[in-house]
């Protein structure tokens, strides 16, 4: 019997408006802890973090989501969990 492979995570966290913060907003940082917990309780691998912060949620054009889709593509994530998407 074939044993699947190990999970190699992807988290992405987005907020869809400008929080006037130079600094991480505290919903993105939430949103980082929430996911990590999860995914470490199912003892998968994180790889990266893509975080588009303050970057309109009409786009899928969004620097770090299209950083994601490349190493989707390469192979090097096999798993995406986000909060939500839209």
């Amino acid at each position: 019997m074939k044993q699947q492979q190990p999970y190699n995570v992807g988290i992405y966290c987005r907020l869809s408006r400008d929080d006037d913060n130079s600094s991480e907003s505290a919903s993105i940082a939430t949103q980082k802890a929430m996911i990590t917990k999860y995914v470490q309780e199912n003892g998968w691998n994180i790889v990266d973090y893509y975080v588009d912060d303050g970057v309109s949620g009409v786009t899928f054009q969004r620097p770090e989501f299209i950083r994601m889709i490349g190493d989707i593509d390469k192979k090097r994530i096999n798993m995406v969990i986000t909060k939500g998407l839209v």
